[in-house]
């Protein structure tokens, strides 16, 4: 099926900018008292990100989930004191609609995709925040919450529906829409708040959704309560939730600033991270520098470099380049990992890091950390990673390269200006991947003789015969072969088909065992790529397409 003539994402677009600041909100307010912070979403009809669609009834789309993500930073970073988040809607008797559908309707494949992606990564960042920085969330449905309004409820620790008889909870997406909810809505639904089975089964086929009693008794909300008292006990609720956080009620937050970018026709370009774009081979270059100088002396003299400090600078470029390529990008498929800079630098930062990880602010620059680089984990782009003269693939920045798809090393003595990889201890667990382990662990499927051998290197300097003897690379081509060797693997991988690679990917990045989040990226994701391009959804006939204009949608009934 041939998509619309005109799409959200069509070619000459402006590129999607992932930085906003809460002065430039047009969809949100976030306001804080004592260690209570309300993000109240109020959106504004008129404000799409892209034109063709009226975001009604608290609808949302890519821009405002931006707005979202930065209300979320800055309360991490800015706001120490906050130990509980109220998500609530500034409209009445509505919470949120969920995905503006007539929004997707308009929307190219890639664009739809990429946007249920990134409202997964923020939801699931919020998880992230109530499990590693003693940030909970009490989502506060004070109206009808829908598709993914119930989802980014689900996201929270607390669901609180208003009993006032019409309110409901529901995920109308596959009786009304013909595709599945986008953002872990059917996941979270048994992983997380372990709906029976076929409880779940009549909620998801039932577009107007399950209120009051029912959806306490299903387990679809944690309390129900009257217009009249809703208010006072959701702010009760909220403060006893804050007072479980060890986050410091009087500590000063760090201010996130606005990165400096430096954007050319061949790429863009950071203070520690550098982007070019190789268009004839349609190829990213993508360079991390590791920092200039050890770390600050104290926690103290880390405060005050703030969103300057290296690894939260460093993290928050990086993860601002992965949004910007998936979204502006989608036509570079290889993206080359390569890293540069002073062994002992980073290696004490990482020290540093480990040392300090419980104070709030570290804390908070190794939750960035973790969370950009599980961006790499559900890329659908291949990941290669060059350690070669010069590269800096220790500790922290080597999870760049445990997180790709192959890893080459050149092969030449260090005497001669050859590379070597160093373990941390950070590899071991600091930053798990998205499945939930470290990718040190995965990539030797928890094999205790290998990752003791692994764990007895950490520190070692290892030229490439040790660190292929430990597994730790995938091939390591010497200097006379190295060019000819990476310009073959390169050009390989373009040949192939982009959709095929995708699936292969995400199959063999995950491996064994599955996470809430694995199954969303991995098993929901791929489903709904599937069913996102089936005539039954976006046909002339599909569900997704008659939604709103009084026809009734046309199924191909063969069951594939």
């Amino acid at each position: 099926m041939a998509e619309p003539a005109t799409t959200i994402s069509e070619p000459g677009a402006l590129p999607v900018n992932f930085e906003t600041h809460p002065s430039r909100y047009r969809h949100w307010r976030l306001t804080v008292a004592d260690s209570v912070a309300t993000v109240t979403m109020d959106v504004n009809e008129e404000a799409s990100i892209r034109p063709g669609y009226r975001l009604k009834l608290n609808s949302y789309d890519l821009g405002v989930d931006i707005e979202l993500y930065d209300a979320l930073q800055r309360i991490r970073f800015e706001h120490p004191e906050v130990g509980a988040v109220i998500l609530t809607s500034g409209k009445e008797r509505v919470f949120c609609s969920g995905a503006n559908i007539f929004m997707l309707g308009l929307s190219s494949h890639a664009w739809k995709v990429n946007f249920c992606k990134f409202t997964n990564e923020t939801r699931n960042g919020m998880e992230d925040s109530s499990a590693h920085s003693g940030i909970k969330f009490i989502a506060a449905c004070n109206g009808t919450t829908a598709g993914g309004g119930y989802e980014l409820a689900l996201a929270c620790d607390e669901i609180v529906l208003v009993d006032d008889r019409s309110s409901a909870v529901s995920l109308p997406e596959v009786p009304l829409l013909g595709v599945l909810p986008g953002t872990g809505g059917l996941t979270r639904l048994t992983d997380k708040r372990h709906v029976r089975r076929d409880l779940a089964d009549v909620f998801c086929t039932t577009a107007e959704g399950v209120r009051g009693q029912r959806a306490r008794d299903w387990a679809l909300v944690d309390a129900i309560v009257k217009p009249q008292n809703f208010h006072e006990y959701i702010l009760e609720r909220a403060k006893a939730l804050a007072a479980t956080s060890e986050r410091p009620k009087a500590a000063a937050g760090v201010v996130l600033p606005a990165l400096d970018r430096v954007t050319e026709p061949q790429g863009f370009h950071y203070r520690f991270v550098d982007v070019r774009l190789d268009g004839a081979t349609q190829r990213v270059e993508l360079t991390i520098s590791a920092p200039d100088a050890g770390p600050p002396a104290s926690v103290d003299a880390a405060l005050a470099a703030g969103a300057h400090w290296w690894p939260l600078q460093m993290a928050r470029e990086l993860d601002d380049a992965i949004l910007n390529l998936r979204t502006n990008h989608l036509e570079y498929g290889v993206w080359v990992l390569k890293t540069r800079g002073a062994a002992a630098a980073l290696l004490a930062t990482d020290a540093f890091l480990l040392e300090h990880r419980d104070h709030w602010f570290v804390r908070e620059v190794i939750g960035q950390l973790r969370r950009t680089f599980a961006r790499l984990d559900v890329s659908s782009r291949s990941l290669f990673a060059l350690i070669e003269a010069g590269s800096c693939f220790v500790g922290s920045l080597l999870e760049l390269a445990l997180a790709s798809d192959r890893i080459y090393m050149l092969n030449q003595p260090a005497a001669a200006g050859g590379p070597e990889l160093v373990l941390s201890e950070l590899n071991f667990g600091l930053l798990p991947a998205v499945h939930g382990r470290s990718r040190i662990e995965a990539r030797f499927y928890g094999d205790a003789k290998l990752l003791a051998e692994a764990r007895a290197a950490v520190g070692s300097r290892l030229e490439c015969p040790q660190a292929e003897s430990l597994g730790l690379v995938t091939a390591g081509p010497d200097e006379l072969d190295w060019d000819h060797e990476i310009r073959l693997a390169l050009e390989e991988r373009s040949a192939l088909s982009p959709d095929a690679l995708t699936g292969m990917e995400a199959n063999l990045r995950f491996g064994p065992g599955e996470t809430l989040e694995t199954r969303v990226f991995g098993r929901l994701s791929a489903w709904q790529n599937w069913i996102f391009i089936r005539p039954n959804a976006v046909g002339e006939a599909g569900a997704l397409k008659v939604f709103g204009t009084g026809r009734r949608a046309k199924f191909n009934r063969d069951r594939i």
